[in-house]
């Protein structure tokens, strides 16, 4: 998902989690990362390494959503991970269904290249999930209680290819380990990129413009150091976005410090409702206050999508025909 794409997840009128426990459930280390207060700052770090695919690139200054409405997009964008992480199957399929559509009119002339771009591209997908599940856990490891254990870390990666199944990612694409992550960004190192256009949109995600609202200028400029000390050199400088070592050495303890205070669920919906705006609060307050669902198992996507996919009510229609 880009940035700039905004699905209305808020139109039906339920909670985050009321059929089931979702693809993960309560024990998983994927419901603690993805809720933890450090996921903000992982979250920030990935929508700034999206623009490091001249594709993805192009999708989100064609379409110009994080200028025109920063807090909406970035509120939208990180409410569907959110729900692919901790919510139903039935609101992760509706999710990814709808942004499958979305997705499919974002397309366009890649600029640099002169070839054309989808925003359902599955490599420009891809590069989307392993950022965005790569950044939120290295700041969980970083900033917030530290390394998962290593049955957890196997977890984790197990639960982020199934989540890629939610997108256009071709399975066997998807890394299942830390070794494998680090073998995908090598891999992706050589047809990565900046540009005018990138570059701009990476310094407006780390450093929003105060005109767009003070929150989220207050906010992004408290996070973007974090971001930015959690990314390898070489990410860094050519981003054009690299800062005094002083920042890298004195913001981790600092960060750890301040992460550890807001570790309450009721800091936790504040922070995220004030830095990224009330579809995330709303999402994150429901999962806390959410109580055993009707059928209290996880799921697969695949027997997701044919309970609650366009296709299964389709299919139901014809059969009541």
């Amino acid at each position: 998902m880009t940035v700039n794409e905004r699905p209305r997840f808020d139109a039906p009128a339920r909670t985050i989690r009321e059929v089931d426990y979702g693809f993960f459930g309560p024990d998983s280390p994927t419901w603690k990362v993805w809720t933890a207060p450090t996921a903000i700052i992982g979250f920030q770090r990935a929508v700034t390494l999206e623009h490091f695919d001249p594709a993805l690139t192009a999708a989100v200054a064609d379409v110009g959503g994080i200028y025109s409405d920063p807090r909406g997009r970035l509120d939208h964008t990180f409410a569907y991970f959110l729900i692919a992480a901790v919510g139903d199957s039935r609101t992760c399929i509706e999710a990814s269904e709808h942004l499958m559509q979305v997705h499919a009119k974002a397309n366009g002339i890649e600029p640099i290249s002169g070839k054309r771009y989808s925003a359902n591209n599955p490599d420009s997908q891809l590069w989307i999930h392993v950022t965005g599940w790569h950044s939120v856990l290295k700041c969980y490891e970083m900033y917030g209680p530290g390394k998962l254990t290593p049955e957890e870390e196997r977890q984790y990666w197990a639960d982020c290819v199934t989540a890629a199944e939610l997108q256009t990612c071709k399975p066997a694409d998807v890394p299942t380990s830390r070794a494998e992550v680090r073998e995908y960004f090598a891999m992706m190192r050589p047809k990565l990129c900046t540009s005018e256009r990138a570059r701009e949109g990476m310094h407006y995600l780390l450093f929003t413009p105060r005109a767009k609202g003070v929150k989220l200028w207050i906010g992004s400029r408290i996070v973007a150091p974090a971001a930015i000390a959690s990314l390898p050199k070489w990410m860094r400088e050519t981003g054009g976005f690299d800062q005094p070592g002083i920042l890298d050495k004195a913001y981790p303890r600092a960060v750890r410090l301040v992460t550890a205070m807001l570790a309450s669920d009721r800091f936790k919906v504040r922070v995220a409702h004030g830095v990224l705006g009330p579809m995330t609060g709303r999402l994150l307050r429901e999962h806390i206050a959410a109580g055993v669902p009707a059928n209290p198992v996880t799921v697969t996507p695949q027997q997701a999508r044919a309970l609650y996919g366009r296709s299964a009510g389709a299919h139901a229609e014809g059969r009541g025909a």
